[in-house]
């Protein structure tokens, strides 16, 4: 049998194989290491959390950490949901039945790794963490520094997800593990089952043999609705200039060919009541108004398989070899129904009876008579298959040196389909208020007396033309091969004792694919198009077309209840009859990007002792990325490669690292480092294909243009962190750390106005934009931690604790304002996206012999996320309004083998909110989303 012995006198060669997603190497301390070689098993919430704080004690680096309270029972839905608790962590990206996105100390470049291997989905450099099922998890481990032995991407940070293996066990261990959790919005139950199989063996004269064998499966029905108040243009008021007519809108240029206004500025333009441009040479009044409102009802149904098969040989006590393999699976099937309303006259982009917002020139209610609008029904087929698989050994050559060896290969492929339909007419006419309550609008539309179907119903059949369809395609895939080699040797000296080096070559590929086409249908009503479709031979009678949507929005706006779009689902699977209606044949997807990149990576480390008490890290690593990178178009005029078909690029960069830790007492430990990081660019923003859209309102001036630029570099951070621990109880600890990012060449989208023809055969300007590295940040902050259990409480107050984390944070950046010609005319300082200023979050937890629980609540405070497309007039950022939840947990032993659970999430069930530019929540309100509350019951059997 392998005895797992103190790193300092253990030699090891790992040679692991493992499907998992998006990171690599992790760094270990003797301490950790020796912990994890040992069996480990807690129970409960403050077992798990006292775990925690012993991983996050015997670091040599600054991180937090998460165990599962037992085997199969990670403590929450996903590991995104369970981060959000961790000190310096937030969670965004709510939807779909899930929290999507993360950010460590406020920035998403994180770095995701499972048993410390890189991982990936697609043609992506990441994974989605939310994609891993947490019934497969035993811990996950937030690195907020770096050691040069840790890969080097990921300017926020790094997480480590660990799955189980054979040998964390004494000898034969079986869960069984299943949920059925209840969702309000579409109102079904979904399953969540897992199992998990492990048992180890002593061979005769051959030493010990382990297999695990872990399942997961899951279902989640969602459901989204949405109502958005569009963007905004600048209109005249009851005085135009001379030649132009009241309320209508105001061009670009004027008459004389001068610039009136441009579009797309940081803080779009002047909002003070009275203020002017300059028409023909006159300065005159205008207002601001949004060109449309808009919604969506978006539900479908996601299924997620997952396996990981684990076997591992100790032939000897100096030896142990490891094969591991994982998959993940991911599919999806959606519906998307949207509404679209323009507010302006149909065809003149009049405005009528407008109101402001007292003293601005902000319009708040107004009229619209004759307004054009759509209903877009639209279905997204989308699956994503990934493996990994992973041979290794470690391997203890002597008492002084230690190998690790691993060879990873992973491919991932991601294919996608869509269907969409517009129905569209023009209503007679609509009052809206673009700020009805708080933030949501308001929309009536208007009933012409004089016809026999009631035009304000927007569920009508009658009210509605058959329009464009749309046929697209995509998908993208990766593969790697990764090998690692790291090597220990122990100096046994008074000041050094312990040298590490290795290496790390990987050779990757990113590929994408598309197709797409469209047309439109003249002169076709609704109900002409469902008789058609049923002459054609699809399904029925032609009038599964048609998806309606009832209860709109849970009743929260003051809006209509039902509306109807064309069925995604109904589309798909009748696509030939469809497109035959329209002209259209089935396209075949073409590949629009071929990226090979091979990469490696030198580093080596030493660990230093000044005193007893003082100790730390020092190391460097050196890394180089090499990519070969071909691009193609499809012909046709909404799609073209700007100035290259073929690109290389060559990166290389020396990173030092630094960590000083220091026993204060024998309870409060302070730690200093200094790391350097980078973050590749993603592949797909190196894509040099452009798409160009034409305006979706009637009227608009500008087009626009997406596209990639293969001349990108990598962002570079420089860190700085400081710490103080102080574990003042077995179970309790209080903690708190000083940080600051500064960031080079972060990656922004750049602009510029080309003039073009469209797909419609109009040649307008068309606002393109495309990343640079056009931009420089600065981050700092202070985190507070606290895990606390008090002793000596009456009995029954025994078990109760708490969990708390604050996050401060202080962001800047320096944002570029571009010309039309893309030229950088100023830059104005912003914070950073995704970045709230504050956070925190408070636990109550109680624990006791047959039972525990928890109440979570988590806020933070407002956040920059992104921008609007650069052709409208209000502020260029989108921020959302502060974010808070509520969830609740519930476990009962039954006994020591059986346990049933019940957890609430959501429980607030809040409106989630954004709008355009900081501190203009009122005056530009963007989107309403709400989101469905779960209540789940669950049970556990293992033996």
């Amino acid at each position: 049998m392998f005895k797992r012995t103190h790193i300092a006198s253990a030699v090891v060669m790992a040679f692991t194989c493992q499907f998992a997603f998006a990171q690599e190497e992790t760094s270990n301390t003797p301490e950790k290491n020796a912990n994890e070689m040992e069996v480990i098993q807690v129970s409960g919430i403050r077992g798990s959390l006292n775990k925690a704080l012993d991983e996050k004690r015997a670091s040599v680096q600054i991180v937090d950490a998460i165990v599962a309270e037992d085997i199969g029972k990670f403590p929450d839905n996903n590991v995104v949901e369970a981060l959000q608790r961790v000190t310096g962590v937030q969670t965004t990206g709510r939807g779909a039945g899930e929290v999507s996105a993360v950010s460590i100390r406020g920035l998403t470049d994180v770095n995701t790794t499972i048993n410390g291997r890189a991982i990936f989905t697609g043609a992506g450099r990441d994974v989605s963490l939310q994609d891993i099922p947490a019934s497969l998890l035993s811990g996950v481990t937030v690195f907020k520094t770096r050691s040069a032995d840790q890969i080097e991407r990921g300017i926020a940070g790094a997480i480590d997800i660990k799955t189980h293996r054979p040998f964390n066990f004494d000898g034969e261990k079986v869960v069984l593990a299943a949920r059925a959790i209840y969702a309000d919005q579409p109102d079904k139950v979904d399953p969540n089952i897992s199992a998990l199989i492990s048992n180890r063996w002593e061979l005769d004269g051959a030493g010990e043999f382990g297999a695990l064998f872990n399942i997961s499966y899951s279902e989640t029905n969602y459901r989204d609705d949405t109502m958005t108040a569009g963007a905004a243009f600048p209109f005249f008021t009851d005085k135009p200039a001379v030649g132009y007519s009241p309320y209508s809108r105001i061009p670009n240029n004027d008459s004389q060919g001068n610039l009136v206004w441009q579009a797309g500025l940081e803080s779009g333009l002047p909002t003070s009541s009275g203020s002017t441009l300059n028409v023909d040479g006159v300065p005159t009044e205008y207002l601001l108004a949004r060109d449309a409102i808009f919604g969506t009802s978006f539900t479908g149904e996601r299924k997620r398989p997952a396996a990981s098969v684990s076997l591992q040989w100790a032939p000897d006590e100096t030896l142990e070899i490891t094969a591991e393999g994982f998959y993940t699976g991911y599919e999806n099937q959606s519906q998307n129904a949207l509404w679209f309303s323009n507010t302006f006259e149909n065809g003149n982009g009049f405005i009528e009876t407008p109101t402001v917002f007292d003293g601005t020139n902000v319009v708040k209610e107004k009229q619209a008579i004759g307004a054009g609008g759509f209903q877009s029904g639209d279905s997204n087929s989308e699956k994503t298959d990934s493996y990994l698989y992973a041979l290794g050994a470690q391997w203890q050559a002597s008492d002084y040196l230690t190998i690790n060896t691993e060879l990873v290969y992973q491919e991932s492929e991601f294919e996608s389909d869509f269907f969409g339909m517009r129905f569209n007419r023009v209503a007679p006419g609509l009052d809206v208020d673009f700020n009805d309550n708080d933030g949501m609008p308001g929309i009536a539309f208007w009933d012409d007396p004089n016809t026999a179907v009631n035009e304000a119903d927007m569920a009508a059949i009658e009210n509605w033309n058959a329009s464009t369809l749309y046929d697209n395609g995509g998908g993208n895939r990766g593969d790697a091969l990764t090998f690692t080699f790291d090597a220990e040797y122990l100096i046994g000296g008074t000041y050094f004792d312990r040298v590490k080096f290795g290496g790390r070559y990987e050779s990757r590929t990113a590929e994408e694919f598309t197709r797409t086409q469209e047309s439109g249908i003249a002169d076709t009503s609704l109900a002409s198009l469902i008789e058609q479709l049923a002459a054609a031979g699809a399904s029925g009678d032609g009038s599964g077309v048609v998806y309606q949507v009832n209860d709109y929005l849970d009743g929260r706006a003051d809006a209509f209840d039902s509306f109807i779009t064309a069925d995604g689902g109904y589309l798909l699977n009748n696509a030939n009859e469809i497109r035959g209606i329209y002209g259209l044949e089935a396209e075949d997807k073409y590949k629009t990007f071929d990226i090979e990149e091979d990469s490696y990576a030198l580093y080596a480390t030493t660990n230093f002792f000044l005193t007893e008490d003082i100790s730390g890290e020092i190391g460097v690593r050196y890394v180089s990325y090499e990519q070969d990178m071909k691009f193609t178009a499809e012909t046709g005029t909404n799609t073209n490669v700007f100035d290259t078909s073929a690109a290389t690029a060559d990166v290389s960069k020396v990173l030092p690292s630094f960590m000083l830790n220091w026993n204060i007492t024998d309870d409060l430990v302070g730690r200093v480092a200094y790391t350097e990081t980078l973050r590749m660019p993603n592949f797909a923003d190196l894509n040099a294909l452009q798409y160009w859209t034409d305006p979706l309102t009637e009227g608009a001036i500008y087009g626009e243009g997406t596209g990639g630029n293969p001349e990108l570099k990598p962002t570079e951070s420089t860190n700085y962190d400081l710490s103080l621990e102080w574990y003042f109880a077995d179970t309790s600890s209080l903690y708190a750390a000083y940080f600051k990012r500064e960031i080079e060449g972060l990656v922004v989208p750049g602009r510029k106005t080309v003039v073009r023809e469209g797909n419609d055969g109009v040649t307008r300007p068309y606002v393109l934009s495309a990343p640079v590295n056009a931009s420089n940040g600065e981050l700092s902050g202070l985190e507070l931690g606290l895990v606390y259990f008090p002793e000596e409480l009456p009995d029954y107050l025994n078990g109760l604790g708490v969990q708390a984390s604050f996050t401060l944070l202080d962001s800047s950046q320096d944002t570029p304002d571009f010309d039309e010609a893309g030229n950088i005319a100023n830059y104005v300082e912003s914070e950073m996206a995704g970045v709230s200023d504050e956070s925190y979050s408070i636990v109550g937890i109680y624990e006791r012999d047959s039972f525990d629980m928890r109440l979570s609540y988590v806020w933070r405070s407002e956040f920059y996320t992104g921008n609007e497309a650069a052709i409208f007039a209000n502020p260029l950022q989108f921020w959302s309004r502060p974010e808070q939840s509520l969830d609740f947990q519930f476990s009962y032993n039954v006994n020591d083998d059986f346990v049933v659970t019940f957890d609430a999430t959501n429980i607030l069930d809040d409106v989630y909110q954004s709008y355009y530019g900081e501190g203009n929540d009122n005056l530009f309100n963007f989107s309403n989303a709400i989101y469905s509350r779960t209540f789940a019951l669950g049970a556990r059997y293992s033996f």
